[in-house]
């Protein structure tokens, strides 16, 4: 499996996500929509407890798929609309890492359960 990062030189360089992504492999795993849950179905904290979390969740499924975030070719992160976009960024670092992915925010009124804060959900292609 191979990820191209695409960041031309012409457009605003980031150290948190890559403009676009070649990705070459012969499996995709799509992990659908993770909230900050825990192992009870319980979610609690701040966006940045809840932005941690989810992103654990995200990154086991991805290991019982057998991959990782360097995998991912594609992440998309909905928090609701009245959460720091920037604050969110700050919690990924601990938990995800430095590893650049292209990703899409949107802001939604409401997620699916009334104290989901954010949800996150990831393409990864394979070897």
């Amino acid at each position: 499996m191979t990820i191209t990062h695409l960041n031309p030189a012409s457009m605003q360089q980031s150290q948190a996500f890559s403009q676009g992504v070649i990705a070459t492999g012969s499996r995709t795993v799509y992990v659908g929509g993770q909230n900050g849950t825990d192992a009870r179905g319980a979610i609690e904290g701040d966006l940045v407890v809840q932005t941690q979390q989810a992103l654990r969740n995200l990154l086991t499924v991805l290991a019982e798929a057998g991959a990782s975030q360097e995998d991912v070719c594609r992440m998309t992160i909905y928090l609701q609309a009245d959460q720091d976009v920037q604050e969110g960024y700050g919690a990924t670092v601990e938990v995800w890492g430095t590893h650049a992915v292209p990703i899409v925010v949107v802001m939604v009124p409401m997620l699916g359960r009334p104290e989901a804060l954010v949800e996150i959900d990831a393409i990864a292609v394979l070897d």
